[in-house]
């Protein structure tokens, strides 16, 4: 759902949306719905993926040069010092033309309101100014193998030995760790204290002696995850951010900032491109078939709705009505949906790559799943939504148990 204009936009608004259009026509082509590169998500080939993530810096660093980069970031550390409402009036002309900065608009989101709230003044200046110009990319390196929907139980060890972290783990679910300079990551610092007070959230060069990356193939043949191995990998103490023993508070900083960055990104007309695969199939009159398309349709509008709702306040400066994770547990069912009916109308030929059709069916398989577990899973999400209502929490291990003694 579009902004509102004309009589409902304010003069200011209108201008600010005028020159964001000029811009971008005078530095962009127009999507044309046909071989749009900003709406490519698979590329098996390694080399077509990295080509992809280069072409996604690019926009990143044209953005930067031409001020429409961190529009509300501080100046000081390479924002424009705007409002919030100018970043979505950019967004909402953007999103006409065929350029995108893909996955860094993640981890921009993520780490850098991690570090606008949690870093010292030399981090802030360190970091934040190159990750909006897109001369150094990040990774996340949060989840383990046996720490993902239960984060705060990870075992990622670091020992200080002086003024280094010697840093000894595996990390997995790893998006682009593969092409990303650096990495933001979770390690557990102190053994003897409680599963979330022994946490350090602290800030690797991916370069580093020790860091090993192993691409994870999924089942469509993109590599776009990976497991990170750290042996004996040293950090300087300098990077961490926050307090050591105390990084989980800057994890959830993160965390809420990932589950608002993907509940606020559900404007896509994915049921336009269902109703038009369903008349490509000769589906389009099957009434199993409509009742499906009616609900991805419904569904789809309930979320652009939601995200509205949630802009107007924020360009009208007033707190944001609706928690992020709300929106970001409709568009992983929304996804669930949409998952399961692109296998409805193709059938055997979603499963093998066999033209256009055939590979976006397989995008919203491996969506159907990916976004049910990304930035926490559905069920995790619903018990933090409890959790702040006030809800009891679910019976479990004491939270006050050492994690060294919790039983695995």
């Amino acid at each position: 759902m579009s902004e509102p204009q004309g009589a409902t936009e304010s003069a200011e608004h209108a201008a600010y949306r005028e020159s964001a259009r000029s811009w971008l026509a005078e530095n962009a082509e127009l999507k044309t719905g046909v071989d749009d590169w900003s709406t490519q998500k698979t590329h098996v080939d390694p080399d077509a993926l990295v080509a992809y993530f280069e072409r996604c810096k690019a926009w990143q660093r044209t953005t930067f040069e031409g001020g429409y980069a961190g529009i509300t970031w501080e100046k000081a550390y390479g924002g424009q010092g705007g409002e919030s409402w100018q970043t979505r009036i950019f967004r909402e002309e953007q999103a006409k033309f065929d350029v995108t900065n893909g996955f860094l608009a993640a981890t921009t989101a993520m780490l850098g309101t991690a570090l606008r709230f949690h870093g010292t003044e030399q981090q802030k200046t360190t970091y934040l100014p190159p990750m909006l110009s897109a001369d150094q990319t990040w990774c996340q390196l949060f989840s383990e193998p046996n720490a993902g929907s239960d984060l705060a139980g990870l075992a990622c060890r670091a020992e200080r030995d002086g003024d280094v972290f010697r840093v000894n783990g595996q990390k997995v679910w790893n998006s682009m760790a593969q092409a990303a300079d650096w990495g933001f990551l979770l390690v557990r610092s102190n053994p003897d204290a409680p599963k979330h007070k022994g946490i350090t959230f602290i800030l690797v060069d991916m370069s580093s002696p020790g860091i090993e990356v192993r691409p994870l193939v999924q089942p469509n043949g993109q590599s776009h995850f990976n497991e990170v191995f750290f042996n004996g990998v040293d950090i300087p103490v300098a990077n961490v951010v926050g307090e050591i023993d105390a990084g989980w508070t800057v994890a959830k900083t993160v965390l809420m900032a990932e589950s608002q960055f993907i509940g606020g990104a559900g404007g896509a007309d994915t049921s336009t491109v269902l109703i038009d695969l369903a008349r490509k199939q000769g589906l389009a009159d099957d009434p199993v078939v409509r009742q499906e398309l009616a609900t991805a349709y419904i569904n789809e509008t309930i979320l652009k709705l939601l995200s509205q709702v949630m802009n107007d306040a924020i360009r009208s400066g007033k707190p944001p009505p609706i928690d992020g994770a709300l929106l970001k547990l409709k568009l992983a069912y929304n996804r669930v949906q949409f998952g399961n009916l692109a296998m409805l109308l193709l059938g055997p030929a979603s499963l093998v790559e066999i033209g256009p059709d055939s590979t976006r069916a397989m995008e919203e398989l491996i969506g159907r799943f990916s976004v049910s577990i990304g930035g926490g899973t559905n069920e995790v999400g619903k018990n933090n939504i409890g959790h702040r209502m006030g809800l009891p929490r679910e019976p479990g291990t004491p939270i006050d148990m050492p994690w060294k003694d919790i039983p695995r």
